[in-house]
């Protein structure tokens, strides 16, 4: 007699998890930084809708609302600065334009600069430190000698100097899309010598490592070891000094835009909006420099936390 034999069950197979998949579920927990992000996203949409935000809450960035202030003054009526259901920040003094709109339109021009630059440090920073690395000798030291030459000039002077020769228009640019292109240039090319020297000593402590000495066995090319087999280590570290370098990039637009060099008005931007209310106005009506200040502190507060947690996510080894 034959006696059926029952059946063992069939055990799925563990899968395996990415660095990324692994980071990203460390992240998850970390509910500081999810709340960054989140924060971050709606800034970010914000910015891109800022026309239909500002369609449906306030009024035209550059419109100007005399009516709303006194004319022995030129100081807002009503209390805190003018703020009511129709001007939610209230209105600026002198020009009476809508304070609500012109920090809404400001967050495009502060992310777009600190996207831009930060994108373009890292690129130049990541090609030229891992070339550095990975190729040592006569590149290694040109490479790090240029990023000795770049982080010892200062960069407001230079975007200064920069401001003051260019012309009207250049390069197909003029007015407040020019400034914007100078202020990105001048920012990524003196930001990109930290990101370099990551990713050198990354490269450093990994040319050497078993799987590169295998891909070099197998006669992979320099440019194939480089972006295929350097290039997937070290977009962690990347990833989260970028986090990092945004909210600076942040501050230094901010800050050459307070000293005049950055967008042209009546381009409304964070930093032109701290320097026209540090012109006495603080003092009469706070809320003009407290909306742009405010909107910098939350913005580069969220990023460094962002940062902070995916340090933490990629890199659990390495904890305070």
């Amino acid at each position: 007699m034959m006696v059926d034999a029952v059946a063992a069950p069939v055990e799925a197979p563990i899968a395996g998890r990415s660095l990324w998949q692994s980071g990203w579920r460390r992240l998850r927990r970390n509910k500081v930084a999810m709340a960054s992000l989140v924060f971050l996203v709606l800034l970010a949409l914000t910015a891109t809708f800022a026309p239909l935000i500002v369609r449906l809450l306030g009024h035209p960035p550059n419109e100007p609302h005399y009516e709303l202030l006194d004319p022995n003054t030129a100081a807002p009526r009503g209390r805190f600065g003018g703020m009511s259901w129709h001007f939610l920040f209230g209105v600026e003094p002198v020009n009476g334009r809508d304070i609500f709109s012109r920090t809404v339109y400001g967050a495009r021009v502060s992310l777009l600069v600190a996207l831009l630059a930060t994108a373009t440090a890292v690129v130049i920073g990541t090609v030229l430190g891992m070339l550095a690395g990975y190729l040592g000798g006569l590149w290694d030291t040109v490479i790090a000698r240029l990023m000795d030459l770049l982080l010892s000039v200062p960069s407001v002077l230079f975007a200064i100097a920069i401001v003051a020769v260019i012309p009207n228009r250049a390069f197909g640019l003029s007015g407040s899309g020019l400034r914007i292109g100078v202020l990105v240039f001048v920012i990524g090319i003196f930001a990109w010598p930290y990101i370099g020297r990551i990713v050198r000593g990354q490269v450093l402590s990994l040319r050497e490592r078993e799987f590169i000495e295998a891909a070099r066995s197998l006669g992979m090319g320099t440019s194939a070891v480089i972006f295929r087999e350097l290039l997937p280590n070290v977009a962690a570290p990347v990833l989260v000094y970028a986090t990092l370098l945004i909210p600076t990039n942040i501050l230094n637009e901010a800050a050459l835009s307070y000293l005049g060099v950055g967008v042209r008005p009546p381009t409304a931007s964070w930093g032109d909006s701290l320097a026209t209310s540090s012109h006495g106005w603080y003092s009469i009506e706070p809320i003009f420099m407290l909306a742009p200040g405010l909107a910098i502190f939350a913005t580069v507060l969220a990023f460094n936390l962002l940062g902070d947690g995916l340090r933490d996510a990629f890199d659990p080894r390495g904890g305070r």
